[in-house]
């Protein structure tokens, strides 16, 4: 048997490449491409044989059938599932399986290199893991595997809320689901009055799944609310529409108020009690008591408000009233009011407050009119005895008295919001029953006002007084000095001259009397030493 060299040259590369693959246990031996026996060749034989084998072998485990197909269907249309071999000698036998056991299809390949394609209908029992089994020479192997989910599109959407019904108070927890009758692999979008909640919502929302929650509602929460379920398979997206759910967010009642007034007719008095919070939801119930007895009621359904009638007499007190104000969770009650009504009378006084800026600049005037008795006073000012304004004409367009004033505190204060000399005068406040238009009135005596063109601050007022006390400080000190100036030089230019004189009259003053003597000239030399010094 006649080997050429370029034969055994194969051979050794076929082995080198077996080798390389893990396929021989032994290492290649080495052929020299020069020097080739006959019975060095022979060896090769069993080389060749077993390198035959193993290249059968290795062309069989090329068959890896790949499946392909979708993970995502929708339920109800067909899909398909296709499976290949390549590089495989036909026939192929191809078969799909499910969750490794169930045959879903079968199908050959005669030609080779050739597609199997399975196509199933879509229920929710085809939801499972795919693989596609080959066979081929006697060899079967199984391919990749493919997990397919079955999509249900959403229907019957709707809105359901914790707390049921949607009616939530403020500062409690709401919570919004987006419900379905059926629907898998759901997303949700919510929208509150008709706009889509996103992240660039003013207020705060939070996603959990199917829901939509608030931890604190506030009132800024109440609106109509509806949600969107949907899914998407391929760029193609199944939605499914809620109707809008109305949410109701209340607010917790204030602490009532109350007050009492006073109208006559005829001759007769009325009384009118007004229960009011400043905050809250309607409807709210309103109760009148009296002396801690409750004594009428009333529905409010639209406002926070309600008016009771009682009946009053003038100077005899009727008891003590107060208001409270019941909702399905809170039940308070108003400070109290005495129904007791007092004539105006007594004295009535103005008082004058001057305001300064913060620079201390006198810009306004406030008068106030104090009554010492009366429950129900209504005030009215007077300018120079004339009214401000005029009460005769209250609605007309005729020009006031006084452009710059306004009135406070029920009429009881007068602020006078500019000054200048226009504004000086006279100013008095008068009284009577608000309710008693024919009333006596009692007048308080006159306050004078006096605004000059100039006006100064404190600042300067207080600088301007220093400087005028130095400056007669200095006045006065100069002249002190210059006056003691003026005696100290007529001193020294006295005494020589006027010294015996002044003994002799002293001598002759003490009548030859020795002792005096000796004391007088002792005082004259003291003066005279005092003088000189």
């Amino acid at each position: 048997m006649k080997l050429t060299a370029q034969y055994v040259i194969c051979l050794q590369h076929m082995c080198n490449t077996l080798a390389s693959l893990g396929k021989l246990k032994k290492p290649c031996p080495k052929v020299h491409e020069r020097v080739m026996e006959k019975r060095q060749a022979l060896h090769f034989l069993p080389v060749l044989a077993v390198a035959s084998f193993l290249i059968k072998i290795s062309g069989s485990s090329s068959l890896r059938p790949v499946l392909t197909g979708p993970d995502l269907a929708f339920s109800g249309p067909r899909v398909v599932f296709r499976c290949v071999a390549s590089n495989v000698s036909p026939p192929v036998i191809y078969e799909l399986i499910k969750d490794g056991r169930v045959r879903i299809g079968r199908n050959r390949d005669f030609q080779g290199g050739q597609v199997a394609l399975f196509p199933i209908k879509v229920t929710a029992a085809s939801e499972g893991s795919y693989h596609c089994r080959a066979t081929a020479g006697g060899t079967r192997e199984i391919s990749n595997g493919i997990k397919l989910r079955v999509v249900t599109p959403p229907s019957y959407t709707r809105v359901t809320s914790e707390p049921f019904p949607p009616v939530a108070y403020e500062g409690s927890r709401m919570a919004l689901s987006c419900d379905v009758e059926m629907g898998s692999h759901l997303s949700y979008s919510w929208f509150f009055n008709r706009k889509e909640i996103t992240s660039s919502t003013s207020l705060p929302f939070h996603f959990v799944g199917n829901k939509l929650l608030v931890e604190r509602v506030t009132p800024e929460y109440a609106g109509n609310y509806s949600c969107n379920a949907w899914t998407s398979v391929n760029e193609i997206k199944r939605i499914s529409s809620s109707t809008e759910v109305q949410v109701t967010i209340k607010v917790y009642v204030s602490k009532p108020e109350i007050s009492f007034s006073v109208h006559k007719e005829g001759t007769g008095y009325h009384g009118n009690v007004t229960c009011w919070s400043t905050r809250g939801s309607p409807p709210v119930n309103f109760y009148l008591l009296l002396d801690g007895k409750e004594v009428d009621s009333a529905t409010a359904a639209q406002t926070l408000a309600a008016w009771f009638l009682v009946v009053v007499v003038p100077e005899l007190d009727m008891g003590e009233a107060r208001c409270r104000v019941k909702t399905e969770n809170q039940d308070l009650t108003s400070e109290p009011v005495n129904l007791e009504v007092v004539p105006v009378g007594g004295n009535v006084k103005v008082e004058v407050e001057y305001l300064y800026t913060a620079d201390s600049k006198l810009t306004t005037a406030r008068l106030s009119c104090h009554v010492s008795r009366g429950t129900f006073p209504y005030i009215s000012w007077l300018f120079n005895d004339s009214v401000l304004p005029s009460e005769s004409h209250p609605d007309s367009h005729i020009q006031p008295i006084l452009p710059h004033i306004a009135f406070a505190d029920r009429r009881r204060s007068l602020v006078l919001t500019k000054l200048s000399p226009e504004e000086s005068g006279y100013y008095r406040c008068r009284a009577r029953d608000n309710y008693d238009d024919a009333g006596p009135w009692v007048e308080s005596a006159a306050e004078l006002v006096q605004v000059t063109g100039f006006c100064m601050n404190i600042t300067e007022a207080v600088t301007i007084t220093f400087c005028c006390f130095v400056l007669l400080i200095l006045v006065v000190g100069s002249a002190c000095v210059y006056k003691m100036f003026e005696n100290k030089q007529a001193h020294t230019n006295s005494v020589p001259a006027n010294s015996d004189a002044l003994q002799s009259e002293l001598t002759h003053q003490s009548g030859g009397n020795t002792a005096d003597t000796t004391a007088t000239d002792c005082d004259v030399q003291n003066q005279i030493t005092e003088v000189t010094v």
